[in-house]
């Protein structure tokens, strides 16, 4: 057999060196281009780089089992484990092997769990020949570049829907166009066409006549003129609101890792996802909120969910869900922290923020607007689930042998 697609039984301290990463307090951390890469990944940026790219890594302490390809020179924390040395093999090949084992098996069980080098070291691999790794991640890797273009499009579409919500209700932009247009003689309506839409007042006249109806009827919900508030000028008609007559922040409930069922139900905390259950605490779409921990971080789930009891999540009362996330983005809870003995966001200092409500037939036009963008989002990160399911069958298939390279490349068209 061709000593170069032969398959070894080996450990893991074998084919590769782990070594933990360096500490890196936030405030020597200097303006630069060099990643820092946390347990949960790239955290942040800085001048200087500890390591040479490319690198991999994987969380030591915090969040444990995700493993990070890294193309360039990059800073890894010690709250992780990099790939001190390869000894020979392929990089993003061995990003894709170590994907394949039980992070779990390997931690201390103390009161803080992290991952032991050590015995991870001693982790059974299989390992094919250089030329099969490369072959193997050039397969794989063709999956994460789909994935990552699904990412990047839906980080295009949020910041769309964040613009039209910063241009409607925190710049004012279309109330101002109309005040301005009125100023110099010119059409009001048309202006604020042109203020909504990005488009110069002789483009609008190219629009196809349905789209050309329907900018101008949302342009005609804004008003032509600002009034005094206790925020400042605000468009007429609109009401300054606290946010507890706006929405509710509910509780989340404590789920225990040793009592959650295997499901497809996303669990919540503060930080994000922290794994899945079989039946959830709220059976619709939501916002969560980072109650302790994470104080103020903003989700977005389409789905049922279950919210732990770390966060709260938001329940509408006079706004559309869109709108309540969006302000919420620009409400500064990240920076709402108690100084009680564990900090954390305080919901009853949350309701006493205000912000500014339009009448309801604005309200819906903005939510039409964002639900579509939100419903792209939710198509591409769908079609990244899938994805990524199948990356890790064809992970698991080819690490095995059960899959040839070759055949699975033809496939997909990989030369």
């Amino acid at each position: 057999m061709d000593s170069d697609v032969e398959w070894k039984d080996l450990s893991l301290g074998e084919v590769i060196e782990l070594k933990r990463g360096y500490d890196l307090p936030k405030g020597k951390r200097m303006p630069g281009r060099v990643p820092i890469v946390s347990s949960s990944g790239v955290s942040d940026f800085h001048s200087e780089a500890m390591v040479k790219g490319p690198g991999v890594v994987t969380g030591r302490y915090g969040t444990i089992g995700e493993v990070f390809y890294v193309d360039e020179d990059y800073w890894p924390l010690n709250t992780t484990l990099y790939v001190r040395d390869f000894k020979g093999n392929d990089p993003r090949f061995i990003s894709y092997l170590l994907r394949t084992l039980d992070f779990q098996a390997y931690s201390d069980k103390g009161a803080v769990p992290g991952l032991n080098r050590n015995h991870l070291h001693l982790a059974k691999v299989r390992l094919p020949g250089k030329t099969a790794q490369k072959s193997i991640a050039r397969v794989l890797s063709s999956f994460d570049s789909k994935i990552d273009l699904n990412c990047r499009i839906n980080q295009t579409l949020e910041a769309m829907a964040q613009a039209i919500f910063k241009s409607w209700f925190v710049d004012f932009d279309p109330v101002k166009a109309k005040i301005v247009a009125i100023q110099d003689g010119r059409d009001p309506l048309r202006a604020a066409m042109s203020a909504i839409s990005g488009k110069a007042e002789p483009e609008l006249d190219a629009l196809p006549p349905e789209q050309y109806e329907k900018l101008a009827a949302t342009a005609a919900l804004f008003p032509e003129e600002m009034e005094a508030s206790e925020l400042g000028e605000i468009p007429r008609g609109w009401k300054v609101q606290r946010v507890g007559n706006v929405l509710e922040l509910v509780y989340g409930k404590a789920l225990k890792s040793t009592d959650r069922q295997e499901g497809t139900v996303p669990v919540y905390g503060s930080g994000g996802i922290t794994g899945y259950h079989n039946i959830p605490l709220v059976p619709h779409g939501s916002i969560i909120v980072g109650r302790k921990g994470t104080v103020g971080s903003l989700y977005w789930e389409d789905e049922p969910f279950f919210p732990i009891d770390t966060t709260y999540y938001v329940r509408p009362l006079a706004a559309t869900l869109t709108f309540c996330y969006y302000t919420m983005q620009t409400l500064g809870l990240e920076k709402m922290n108690t100084d009680a003995a564990i900090p954390g966001l305080n919901r009853e200092n949350v309701y006493r923020l205000e912000l500014v409500l339009p009448d309801p037939d604005t309200l819906l036009v903005f939510d039409l607007e964002a639900t579509t963008l939100r419903k792209a989002m939710r198509a591409n990160s769908g079609a990244s689930k899938s994805l990524a399911a199948l990356n890790d069958i064809l992970l698991l298939k080819l690490l095995s042998g059960e899959l040839s390279v070759e055949a699975i490349a033809e496939q997909a068209g990989i030369a």
